[in-house]
């Protein structure tokens, strides 16, 4: 989406959408892209290879030449390197000709034949495919017989055995294997004699075996390596492998590291949770016994004040317990972030790893001070992930001018900072925290060059806090006439309550690189529209317009919330995220994964309890061998569809047998009149149960169903479901049946700004699922912990991630006041839940949530 970098505001209701140019001056200018090398032939310029490096044609003097040129000279010219007079020798991605039979180091059998050049032969290949598929034929080797090449110059060779018709010194070419659906293709399309076509040369007095491709010896080694990688699979487990020299063979790691899976089960020792289930054990046997006494020996002059303490007792008593029965089997997991990097970050090939969206979510900038927002956006610009996939979002649901002031000076320090973070793979990635940190130059025995740039960005850095705290010294006092931008426009936000949407995207495009001339992350400003008479359900309400706008902008299929204050001290945060949830066995069941909550500038007494040690590092743990944690409002990693109120991929189970012993007929004819009476009855309990218990719905169901349709009427009624729940933009519906995410190609950039506008409306979700069954849910103080007890009730798990270096990293409450604050609002909102009609006790029987799990949020 091409904003031309201005903010833009409008209201979907009142028909209003704006551009504004809001800052000419200080707005982030493209740096200047660096011509490459010319070609000494021709003039053009030099290509840029798939890795971003300069096309070399010769390697021995480098003399500059494009591919044209380099091609033509060895198709046509004399072969040979115009300054050094050494011969050319093939690129991968060239065709071969003569004279490249010796050159075995190369081998790209997809491009050794220039068979591509002519369209042509592309135009009759295609026609013929598309016949073939329309007629649902299935093109097989038994079909490329003699008639189908009539008038080709180019034999074909058989699989172990040579055609009779052929001579020994014409060329051969060989069909290449099965694509993945079982059809077979032949690699060159129709053949017109006019054309020549660049083949490869076979000697016939070679071995078939040397060539590898058709040889009866090849396919026979080839299951050999299969079986013998198989055995090797064998002993790596979830649950790790035992110690044992057999399993030391060295090729295991180099062939198969990146097919192992990308975590696994850490199980707690016996020898230190057996105490531990021993002791409670002791006491509930003490517990009852206590109250044994208790209710037996009454007080019979305070009769009710001693029936009301009873209660209490009972009540805590049985918290107690509840709380206890989680933490009965807690796990431990470990990533292999190497073997993440092996299976989706291939060399030479396109980076694999899925796209993620970050929300920062922020209100008030004279509470949440905008230098502590821009330290956790600078560490989201800087993680280590491709900057590609990689969409930061910024949520101000105060439409104050000092928050969009103070992002876009972080978006022009950013173009410095960034850059640095990566060329010393410093940690953390906030300068606020990085620069705190004492570093002994001598003792460390630092690089001069480091010293010399991280002296020049810290130079830098306090700069951009001076920056930063003259505009929070100018906001104290608020003009009249309310604020004006620097083109001279008013601020569209003076109203907190009656603005309208606002969007404004600082780096992402444009051409807007850092200081190096490399691409940097999206980084978006939003503000949702607010008028008088509307409900906005404050957080829930700001992150599900986030969800929204952030579908029509970049659609990542994972989302990834922070609170403003909370920054990434790991950078490698969303590749431990990545491990498992785009692990190939388990992933797709995963809805979430959570990190725990470390805070800085804790004294060392712990005097408020701000650790948490007892929730984050035991009650957890315990979660997360059941169905996993509960979502605790940040440092959490979502899967989009999850949010969007999909059911979790559900596993066919096998068929259940009632009776092993008899016959078959013996259980037909015992079972077959009762199954007759009730089969009308358990047939509506059934249904009645599928439509009042279990509100879901299935990803796969809405998709065969839009598939399936026929006619306008069925067409109608799927649109109005869509709409009801998920509200009326056939932009943002359509981005929701993309699993992996993307984008609709057919949508143009005026379409999405004019959607991203509508969707964050103050009316968009009335008469919608929103904050019901998609999106976070609303209803509760607490609706971090309501969106994740939702989540399970549909069947998806969670997992608890704490790598050794922290995720994440926050700010404490420093006083008494705002400690009790934070616990009450805990406590109230689990109270609301409770009596809810979300209670645990009795909501979402027979959708996916386990006993145990369910005890855990009561």
């Amino acid at each position: 989406m091409d904003t031309k970098g201005r903010l833009i505001a409008g209201s979907h209701n009142r028909n209003e959408f704006v551009l504004i140019n809001a800052d000419d001056t200080a707005r982030v200018n493209s740096v200047t892209e660096l011509s490459g090398q010319i070609c000494q032939i021709c003039g053009d310029e030099v290509e840029v290879t798939f890795n971003g490096e300069a096309f070399v044609a010769c390697n021995e003097c480098a003399f500059p030449v494009c591919k044209a040129c380099y091609e033509y000279e060895r198709r046509e010219g004399n072969q040979v390197c115009p300054q050094c007079k050494t011969r050319y020798k093939r690129i991968k991605g060239c065709a071969r000709v003569k004279g490249d039979e010796e050159e075995d180091d190369v081998d790209d059998l997809e491009n050794e034949f220039d068979i591509g050049s002519h369209p042509h032969h592309h135009h009759h290949f295609a026609e013929a495919m598309r016949l073939n598929a329309g007629l649902g034929i299935s093109t097989t080797p038994s079909e490329f017989d003699a008639a189908s090449v009539a008038g080709s110059e180019i034999p074909l060779l058989t699989y172990g055995q040579e055609d009779v018709g052929i001579s020994a010194d014409k060329h051969a070419l060989i069909i290449p294997p099965f694509m993945p659906r079982g059809k077979r293709v032949h690699p060159m399309p129709f053949p017109d004699s006019s054309v020549p076509v660049q083949v490869r040369a076979m000697d016939p007095k070679k071995d078939l075996a040397v060539y590898g491709y058709g040889s009866v010896a090849w396919k026979e080694r080839m299951e050999d390596w299969k079986k013998k990688q198989g055995e090797k699979l064998q002993v790596v487990k979830h649950e790790g492998c035992k110690d044992s020299d057999e399993f030391d063979d060295p090729e295991l790691p180099k062939m198969d590291e990146g097919r192992q899976p990308l975590w696994r089960k850490l199980p707690i020792s016996s020898s230190r949770i057996n105490p531990y289930r021993i002791i409670i054990v002791l006491r509930i046997a003490i517990l009852c016994l206590f109250f044994q006494y208790r209710i037996l020996h009454p007080v019979n002059d305070a009769y009710a004040l001693w029936l009301t303490s009873v209660i209490c007792e009972i009540w805590f008593a049985a918290s107690w317990i509840l709380d206890q029965f989680p933490k009965w089997c807690p796990i431990e997991r470990e990533t292999y972030l190497d073997r993440l990097s092996l299976r989706y970050e291939k060399e030479g090939k396109p980076c694999e790893l899925a796209c993620v969206d970050v929300f920062v979510s922020t209100v008030d900038p004279m509470k949440e001070p905008p230098l502590i927002t821009a330290n956790t956006v600078l560490s989201i610009l800087a993680v280590d992930y491709p900057v590609e996939k990689v969409a930061c979002y910024v949520s101000d649901d105060g439409a104050a001018m000092l928050t969009f002031e103070a992002l876009s000076e972080t978006s022009e320090f950013a173009r410095k900072w960034v850059p640095f973070c990566k060329k010393f793979s410093i940690e953390p990635r906030a300068p606020e925290w990085y620069f705190a940190q004492k570093v002994d130059y001598l003792k460390d025995k630092v690089d001069a060059a480091f010293i010399r740039e991280r002296r020049a960005i810290k130079r830098e850095y306090e700069e951009f806090k001076v920056r930063i705290n003259a505009l929070v010294a100018m906001a104290q006092k608020v003009p009249e006439d309310g604020w004006t931008m620097q083109d001279g426009t008013l601020w569209p936000g003076n109203n907190v309550r009656d603005h309208p949407g606002m969007i404004q995207v600082f780096l992402g495009q444009n051409g807007v690189r850092d200081i190096g001339g490399n691409e940097l992350p999206r980084l978006v400003y939003v503000s949702r529209e607010k008028r008088p008479g509307y409900e906005h359900h404050k957080k829930a309400g700001a992150m599900n317009a986030l969800v929204r706008v952030s579908a029509i902008i970049s659609n990542a299929p994972y989302l990834l919330n922070v609170d403003c204050d909370h920054y990434i001290n790991n950078s490698k945060a969303l590749r431990e995220a990545m491990c498992f949830m785009m692990d190939p066995t388990s992933g797709k069941k995963i809805c979430y994964v959570q990190f725990p909550q470390r805070f800085d500038g804790i004294d060392r007494h712990d005097r408020y309890s701000n650790r948490n040690v007892v929730f984050f590092d035991i009650n957890m743990k315990g979660l997360d061998g059941i169905q996993g944690p509960i979502y605790v409002g940040t440092g959490c990693v979502f899967r989009r569809q999850a949010l969007y109120g999909y059911d979790a991929p559900s596993s066919k189970k096998p068929p259940r047998r009632t009776c092993n012993c008899w016959p078959k007929w013996c259980c037909c004819l015992s079972c077959g009149s009762r199954k007759k009476k009730n089969k009308g009855k358990s047939s509506m309990k059934m249904l009645k149960k599928k439509d009042d218990t279990k509100h879901m719905h299935k990803l796969e169901n809405i998709e065969e169903g839009i598939e399936g349709i026929e006619n306008e009427k069925s067409l109608l009624m799927s649109q109005l479901k869509f709409e009801k729940k998920f509200g009326q933009s056939a932009v943002f519906i359509a981005a929701t049946l993309m699993e992996d995410g993307g984008l609709p190609k057919a949508a143009s950039s005026a379409t999405l700004l004019k959607e991203a506008i509508h969707v964050i409306s103050c009316g968009y979700e009335d008469k919608t699922e929103w904050g019901k069954e998609v999106g976070w849910i609303y209803g509760s103080v607490t609706e971090d912990i309501l969106t994740g007890f939702k989540m399970h009730c549909h069947g998806w798990r969670s997992v608890y991630c704490m790598p050794k270096r922290p995720a994440f990293k926050g700010s404490a409450p420093i006083n008494l006041s705002d400690r009790l604050h934070q616990v009450l609002r805990w406590a109230l909102g689990s109270v609301e839940i409770l009596f809810s009609r979300h209670c645990p006790l009795w909501y979402g029987y027979g959708c996916g949530l386990k006993w145990l799990e369910r005890f855990s949020y009561i």
